[in-house]
């Protein structure tokens, strides 16, 4: 069934995410938020945050997050529309379909919304095989070692600017091309193409029905870097894998598949000889994802650095390996390496890292045991300690068994004193400003600019762009803000690394004056325009940057000598306008990221 999406919103709005979540985890206020243990890992102490004015969830020790959608569906096991049907009765809102599957209607607005995604596939292949405005994508491709062959094979296009080209050249409705997830309103309320400026990756689910598109920004074009279709009646990117429908074959004969995070990492992979490669549609490995592939194939190997999760992901691993009898192991790639980049430049190397794949819990301790000192009998007995901890994680006390051997072994240690151990497991502690650290390092002045942007948007309008972010994650965080109609759509929208931030950030909210925090991020990415410049006039003698850098300099100097009192209001507004105006001018280009 497609419920239609002003009423999945409203459900949305309506729902107290406290109440929901509530009925099963007991919750204390702690300020504007809610804390707690989370319902989707053991834990001791309570790393669950959860901000009911904004209906967001997010877990400092598992990664899990979300709305009250998310939560029905996760808690309880169910899928979109039973999720959303749940709510709705709770609350009192009758909701309206735009298919539904047993009925003729529902069955001809589905075939409308797929043959509208195959018209939209078609028409963008085209375009980027014969328009004059996709030379520089082709040109693109032909450096990522893309030519024709590849590009008809898996179907890439190219999405043109242009408010509205795809829309008028395929004459749908707008329903229809809204319903596909191929177009939206936007603020003023006129229909706009979804992709814009963007090389496309088009998604098809396992049978090879057109569902869903992927779209990649040209380098030192505007906007989030990767871009995918949202949900719809198609298209669930926890239950699609992309390249899937290529894919399945091999699966099946070789029994095995590997997952991986991109989808040139899937053609990369493709063409190397690793033709049982897929990927996850810009989320994290979901239990819709083993599901589906546990029908072709009982060996997934994961393809990317799966260590980052921590113990939330080997929890979830371990139990959909006994739910779904699959074996999870994890591809060995050398630190910092892309599989796709891999697959070009040593598609040898690759395949015998694919080969050598270790089951997930070896991987860990690997990773573990590189970090570890055995030039002590205190660093040995410390290494088997922490390695204890992850071995404990398993709910297998066979498999723990052979583990506590390996680690004996390799702390050189007699297994019978380990045996003896209790160790208490390994939680995580929740922080309550810093970043999760799987997220990457954010400076804290970004941070709260970040956090004033998710719960005060009107305090940033006019007043933000994403060169002022020197973290390339927060610059991604806010271009998928700034990008996104609703925060719900940023957080399920954009990469899962970016969407957990927007979640964590959601789920708890700052403390600190939002015209202090704006003006101190102001003042950051003057001084770093300031530096580039005098790089720049250093370098080249350049006249026109020492008159920017004057100019800089004294604009910078006036936001910093205005006090934050009431009766300075309008000199502190002036001083931030001119030193808008020249961000905006031209110097942060400058910089690089403009």
């Amino acid at each position: 069934m497609g419920i239609l999406a002003e009423d999945v919103a409203t459900v949305r709005s309506l729902t107290s995410l406290h109440d929901l979540v509530s009925e099963k985890v007991a919750l204390r206020r702690v300020g504007r938020r809610w804390v707690g243990l989370c319902p989707f890992h053991a834990e001791n102490t309570g790393s669950f945050s959860l901000n009911d004015e904004l209906g967001v969830y997010y877990c400092f020790g598992c990664g899990a997050r979300g709305d009250a959608i998310t939560f029905l569906r996760d808690a309880d096991h169910m899928d979109f529309t039973a999720a959303v049907e749940t709510l709705a009765a709770r609350v009192g809102v009758a909701l309206r379909y735009d298919s539904e599957e047993r009925s003729g209607p529902g069955r001809k607005k589905l075939a409308e919304l797929a043959e509208v995604m195959e018209s939209a596939i078609a028409w963008y292949h085209e375009r980027l095989l014969s328009s004059p405005d996709a030379a520089d994508a082709r040109k693109y491709l032909r450096g990522r070692g893309y030519d024709g062959e590849i590009v008809r094979r898996y179907r890439l296009g190219w999405a043109p600017e242009g408010w509205d080209v795809l829309s008028r050249a395929l004459g749908a409705s707008e329903e229809t091309m809204e319903g596909a997830g191929l177009a939206r309103r936007d603020q003023g309320g006129r229909m706009v193409d979804f992709f814009r400026g963007r090389v496309l990756f088009p998604i098809f689910d396992s049978a090879g029905r057109a569902v869903g598109i992927g779209g990649r920004i040209l380098p030192g074009g505007t906007g989030p870097k990767y871009k995918n279709t949202q949900a719809t009646a198609l298209y669930d990117k926890s239950r699609v894998l992309y390249g899937l429908n290529w894919a399945k074959g091999a699966v099946v004969e070789r029994g095995r598949v590997v997952v991986c995070e991109g989808y040139t990492d899937v053609i990369g992979l493709h063409l190397a000889g690793v033709t049982e490669a897929v990927a996850t549609c810009g989320t994290a490995l979901a239990e819709g994802h083993v599901k589906l592939l546990a029908g072709f194939a009982r060996r997934i190997s994961l393809a990317y650095d799966a260590d980052a999760a921590g113990q939330g992901a080997a929890e979830r691993f371990y139990e959909w390996e006994k739910r779904f009898k699959a074996d999870i192991s994890v591809v060995g790639l050398p630190p910092g390496a892309d599989p796709a980049e891999l697959a070009q430049s040593d598609p040898e190397k690759l395949r015998r890292a694919i080969a050598d794949a270790v089951p997930y819990l070896g991987f860990r301790l690997e990773r573990h045991f590189a970090r570890a000192d055995f030039k002590t009998p205190e660093g040995r007995a410390r290494a088997a300690e922490e390695a204890l901890a992850l071995v404990r994680e398993h709910p297998d006390p066979l498999v723990r068994d052979q583990y506590l051997m390996k680690v004996a072994d390799r702390c050189r240690l007699d297994p019978g004193p380990l045996r003896a151990l209790r160790l208490p497991r390994v939680r995580a502690q929740m922080p309550e400003v810093v970043p999760d650290p799987s997220l990457g390092a954010v400076p804290p002045p970004e941070m709260e600019a970040l956090r004033v942007a998710v719960h005060h948007p009107e305090k940033v309008a006019g007043r933000l762009e994403g060169s002022f972010f020197a973290s390339d994650l927060a610059r991604a965080a806010y271009e998928e803000l700034a990008s996104a109609m609703t925060l719900h759509e940023a957080i399920e929208s954009a990469p899962a690394q970016v969407g957990g931030l927007l979640a964590q950030l959601a789920a708890v909210p700052g403390d600190k004056d939002p015209e202090d925090v704006l003006r101190r991020l102001l003042d950051r990415a003057a001084v770093r325009a300031l530096a580039e410049l005098q790089r720049v006039a250093r370098a080249d003698d350049d006249a026109r940057a020492n008159t920017r850098i004057r100019d800089l300099f004294f604009a910078l100097q006036q936001l910093r000598s205005v006090d934050a009192g009431p009766e300075e209001a309008a000199r502190l507004a002036e001083a931030e306008v001119q030193l808008l105006a020249l961000l905006g001018a031209g110097v942060r280009a400058q910089l690089g990221t403009g």
